[in-house]
């Protein structure tokens, strides 16, 4: 073996169909016992008067503490689907994950609310929650303006029950700090409800992602979709006349073909971990984002993944120095997942919002409110100039020194990053590069 993302939804945000994208979308179902009329006010607040801050002093909650906190989520989230999915493709992402959550979180109170900012890693007795949401605001305006090399946009939008009163103070925060737009949709008739939804969701990910949301009914109350979009191009690409057939290694006695891109003589960021025996290579985009492939020796892989922590990936990126390699082989792959978050996240300590005993009634004032399901879908392609994908998530509420030749020919790890706000974007295991 070698070695080694009030109106008429089709015109609300048309995508550049001509971009390479990488798209997050989270969605939210609200349901519940609400009758009232929809109020949605046309007066709006400011940032700064939400949370009495100044914008010219910035957030209490700095970009590199919040990125640690978002990372600390990622990876006890990724350990728990790995757990549940082995040998299985992975793909996610826990920004647009932990936003949805956020957003969630501003309607929530009481030990609701603390299950969920503590499940996403948060300390509320050192970091007030104030903070957390201008920490979140802060870093999603950055990252909608990334700069001219690395396309990133991010968003949300409320569906509302047409019948339903939501409280102002839920909408203007989750308009002011998270993008959230507001629309009417009627539930009364869960399939033309469903489509719109969908329909929604799919011109935001370039079509790439349908049928995120599944299985409304009239109780449902209002749908929350979160989305986040990515474009790469690799600042070294691959050449496409270079990608050949070859093996990759699904354990030690299986291999499947692939298509295996190659590129020579490649300096690049490189580090041998050789207390968790692994390789670590990063791979440049062209501006602030990169891509850290983690290829553990043989047998390795479980140990790697018991170790991923702030602490490693921070070691990982200190420790990479410039390395001239002979040739890199990275198999060129399309993979897609489709997990369901509410099996997932109670093992985080995220488990009020799907119970009777759930306090939304920041939302709409009273407390008959309830997570019934979320999921998310993502899908992650990699090629030869850069990489492309899609993820949607949807929540539903209920009441140097020598050249070195490196093979990605067995199970890796995969982690996008925005580097000025060193942001995990997306996580990636691949473990089949051929299964879908």
């Amino acid at each position: 073996m070698p070695r080694d993302r009030e109106g008429t939804f089709p015109g609300l945000c048309a995508w550049r169909t001509d971009k390479m994208a990488f798209i997050v979308a989270l969605g939210l179902v609200i349901t519940g016992i609400c009758p009232g009329v929809l109020c949605f006010p046309d007066g709006t607040l400011e940032r700064d008067t939400l949370f009495h801050k100044d914008k010219e002093n910035g957030t209490q909650l700095d970009s590199l503490t919040l990125a640690s906190i978002n990372t600390d989520f990622a990876f006890s989230l990724y350990k728990k689907l790995a757990l549940k999915n082995p040998d299985t493709n992975i793909v996610f992402s826990p920004l647009s994950i932990s936003a949805a959550l956020a957003i969630v979180s501003l309607g929530a109170k009481g030990n609701t609310l603390e299950e969920i900012l503590e499940g996403l890693n948060f300390n509320l007795t050192e970091t007030p929650e104030a903070d957390i949401h201008q920490g979140f605001g802060h870093l999603l305006q950055r990252l909608s303006h990334p700069g001219e090399q690395v396309q990133i946009s991010t968003g949300s939008a409320l569906f509302v029950e047409k019948h339903l009163q939501i409280l102002a103070e839920f909408q203007e925060k989750a308009r002011a700090l998270y993008q959230a737009e507001a629309f009417t949709a009627d539930f009364q008739q869960p399939l033309e409800a469903t489509k719109l939804i969908n329909d929604y969701v799919s011109n935001q990910t370039q079509r790439k992602i349908k049928g995120l949301i599944s299985d409304l009914d009239t109780d449902t109350l209002m749908v929350l979709v979160n989305y986040i979009y990515f474009k790469g191009k690799w600042k070294m690409p691959f050449n496409p006349r270079d990608t050949f057939e070859s093996e990759f290694y699904l354990d030690v006695k299986r291999s499947v073909k692939v298509p295996m891109m190659k590129i020579k003589t490649l300096t690049t960021p490189y580090f041998r971990d050789e207390e968790l025996s692994c390789t670590v290579v990063e791979l440049k985009y062209k501006g602030n984002a990169s891509a850290l492939f983690i290829l553990p020796d043989q047998g390795r892989m479980q140990q790697v993944e018991a170790s991923l922590q702030p602490e490693t990936l921070r070691k990982w990126k200190n420790s990479l120095r410039p390395r001239k390699m002979g040739e890199l082989y990275l198999p060129k792959f399309s993979i897609s997942t489709d997990y369901s978050l509410k099996n997932i996240l109670p093992e985080l300590g995220i488990k009020e919002i799907f119970s009777k005993q759930a306090d939304l009634s920041g939302i709409t004032g009273t407390k008959d409110l309830i997570v019934s399901q979320m999921v998310h879908k993502a899908v992650l392609d990699v090629a030869e100039t850069g990489t492309e994908g899609v993820a949607a998530t949807g929540v539903n509420f209920r009441i140097l020194s020598r050249r070195t030749s490196l093979w990605f020919n067995r199970t890796f790890l995969m982690v996008i990053s925005h580097t000025d706000v060193q942001t995990t974007l997306f996580i990636a295991k691949i473990t089949h590069p051929k299964r879908a």
